[in-house]
């Protein structure tokens, strides 16, 4: 038997000699005892502190949350403030309770800290997410329901978290963008005004009547209820194209009803154009033979 074995050995026979030895029970009880009189009831504080501390911190989120909700704040930025102040609040009574359990504060924060160091360093894309994510909920640059076109994909808001965006594209696919590539990125908010411009260009021929054509228009634009009074649409003549006079048309609507109109509008003005005998032009090449002898 090598010299480890015989020291284990050693030692356990030590341990069933003490054992039998009513002394040293005795002592061993004596000392269990004023170890659990000492510390247990430190220990016993510290968890009852952890438990209030989680209940507290809950209710104190929930009230935050609810006032937000009847203040109208939007939904994300709700969610997210609330959270924020649950662990908050959690994190200092996880800190109180260390402390009435014994444990040196000063030594485990700094712990702590060296190991967040490190965390941090290998999460380094993560926490660049999470940072973005901050911003955009507390600057609001667009909420849930908003259409948007941010990183190069267009879609409607679904959710807005501490670490990604997600959307939802008008052929219903889900699309998943980290919130530090936003964040670099222009964004277009298409939701962000209750109004919005439609901007249409109707080409007619050289041959055909301006005047005659921006009447039909205008009057299409004056029978369609989902176009704004104010501002008044714009009906002018914008470019002489090779093939056709382009009219500028730029009537006002509800953005909700950009796309709608939009369609209604293209419609009407081809079917109105045909009944009036105004003609829309395509593109055209006039090709000239001569004969050479």
């Amino acid at each position: 038997m090598n010299g480890t074995g015989k020291v284990a050995v050693d030692a356990m026979s030590q341990m069933q000699i003490d054992l039998m030895n009513p002394d040293s029970v005795s002592k061993f009880a004596e000392d269990a005892i004023a170890f659990v009189s000492v510390n247990g009831l430190r220990i016993l504080v510290a968890l009852l502190v952890l438990l209030v501390g989680r209940l507290v911190s809950r209710q104190i989120s929930n009230l935050v949350k609810k006032v937000m909700i009847k203040a109208k704040v939007d939904d994300i930025l709700t969610t997210f403030i609330a959270t924020i102040i649950y662990y908050a609040l959690l994190s200092a009574f996880v800190v109180a309770a260390l402390g009435q359990a014994g444990i040196n504060v000063t030594s485990f924060l700094a712990v702590l800290g060296a190991a967040g160091l490190a965390i941090g360093l290998a999460l380094k894309d993560t926490l660049a997410n999470f940072a973005a994510g901050v911003m955009l909920i507390l600057f609001r640059m667009f909420k849930k329901g908003d259409y948007v076109t941010i990183a190069g994909t267009s879609g409607t808001v679904q959710e807005l978290s501490a670490f990604y965006t997600e959307l939802s594209t008008p052929d219903n696919q889900r699309v998943v963008v980290p919130n530090s590539s936003i964040l670099g990125a222009v964004i277009v908010n298409t939701s962000a005004h209750k109004t919005r411009r439609l901007d249409l260009i109707i080409g007619i021929g050289y041959e055909d009547d301006i005047e005659k054509a921006k009447s039909v228009i205008k009057s299409i634009l004056d029978a369609e209820d989902r176009v704004l009074n104010f501002p008044e649409p714009l009906i002018a003549v914008g470019n002489l194209g090779d093939s056709s006079i382009d009219i500028f048309v730029r009537p006002w609507v509800g953005s909700a009803d950009y796309w709608a109109t939009k369609f209604a509008l293209l419609e009407k003005i081809k079917i109105s154009f045909d009944e009036a005998g105004i003609s829309i032009p395509y593109p055209q090449s006039d090709v000239h033979m001569h004969n050479v002898e």
